[in-house]
């Protein structure tokens, strides 16, 4: 049994010496800042655990009777050179520039706490993030500007509030849209589902270097059809303790709607993950194990098996982040935002 490919030193550096399997995998990427010593704790804002409980909707400011008005934002971000999602101190983190710039443009400190759909670790792209946040409704004014002579409707707001945002943020992170959010709105208990893509090339050249920070480059060649018949294995609601990082108090019983792999008319192969919820490195786990069963490193029975097993396998290596984006978040009709962030906060157990 031979280890996983050793990956391409990232341009730059020095060549890198033979490494574990283990060791190959767990890097951010080529260009990601390298991950902190300590994992920061899980926040309101993980889109990752359930259990703890966030306010249904924004009314009132705390200790006050300042009305406030809670705003669905719409991003997108290059996670190369982000410590993740979660706020950090003294790290650059997406959370925290963005933060930073809301309480800027909105004249508001402290900054306002954002919520988010699901929080991504460092290296890890975003093309269809989303979160909340809860303003106060007065502060919206800030964005109008001394030229303005009559009252601005929200809508207009919200429209000056995305391109301020667009002058104010660094490049690499992008405010697509700003909205007013319906009653029980909340990014992070009412989605219905998170899907990710994970892109990978396995030519004998490599991948295109302009797009070196979101392909992971696999030096052997990768049967799809082995990896899809492993991925059918895995699909359904399990309790996928053996592809996550365990925290505590936390459970990781997922429902995994999809997970299949294309090749793409240039070759490039992409597997689609679709699950209500993720645990922490679940993707990337569950990437790392199809990957050793596509170049024929192990069978196509073995992630199964691991699932089964429900316990960390260290064959399972971790694939590298940049290959990961989280692609679209998907939500329930207005009206159905509350039942299902209150469903959603229930800790599930399997029926055996």
């Amino acid at each position: 049994m031979t280890n996983p490919p050793h990956l391409p030193a990232t341009p730059g550096t020095a060549p890198a010496t033979p490494v574990a399997a283990a060791e190959v995998f767990s890097g951010a990427g080529p260009g990601a800042p390298a991950s902190p010593a300590v994992e920061p704790p899980v926040s309101a804002g993980d889109g990752r655990e359930l259990g703890s409980r966030a306010p249904e909707s924004a009314t009132t400011a705390e200790g006050g009777d300042e009305a406030l008005v809670r705003l669905r934002m719409d991003l997108a971000y290059d996670g190369t050179d982000f410590f993740g999602w979660a706020r950090q101190p003294g790290l650059r983190t997406v959370q925290g520039e963005l933060e930073k710039a809301l309480g800027r443009v909105l004249r508001l400190d402290p900054p306002p706490s954002l919520t988010v759909a699901g929080r991504t670790d460092a290296g890890v792209h975003a093309r269809g993030q989303v979160v909340h946040v809860d303003v106060p409704a007065a502060s919206l004014s800030a964005v109008e500007g001394r030229r303005a002579t009559t009252p601005s409707s929200t809508a207009q707001r919200l429209s000056a509030l995305t391109r301020r945002l667009a002058g104010l943020l660094p490049l690499d992170v992008r405010v697509q849209a700003v909205t007013e959010a319906p009653e029980g709105f909340d990014a992070r208990f009412s989605a219905l589902s998170r899907r990710y893509a994970y892109r990978v090339g396995d030519a004998p050249g490599g991948v295109d270097p302009l797009r070196r920070n979101e392909i992971l480059w696999y030096p052997r060649p990768l049967d799809v059809g082995r990896m899809n018949a492993a991925a059918a294995r895995l699909v359904g609601e399990h309790d996928f303790a053996a592809f996550c990082k365990r925290r505590e108090g936390a459970t990781t019983i997922r429902e995994l709607q999809r997970l299949e792999w294309a090749r793409e008319p240039g070759g490039l192969l992409v597997a689609t993950v679709v699950a209500d919820a993720f645990c922490h490195s679940m993707v990337r786990a569950l990437v790392g194990a199809l990957l050793a069963v596509g170049e024929g490193n192990r069978p196509v029975e073995w992630p199964g098996t691991v699932l089964v097993n429900a316990v960390r396998d260290s064959g399972v290596s971790v694939a590298p982040a940049h290959g990961l984006c989280l692609e679209e978040v998907r939500y329930p009709a207005p009206e159905d935002l509350s039942d299902r962030a209150r469903r959603t906060r229930r800790v599930r157990t399997l029926d055996r």
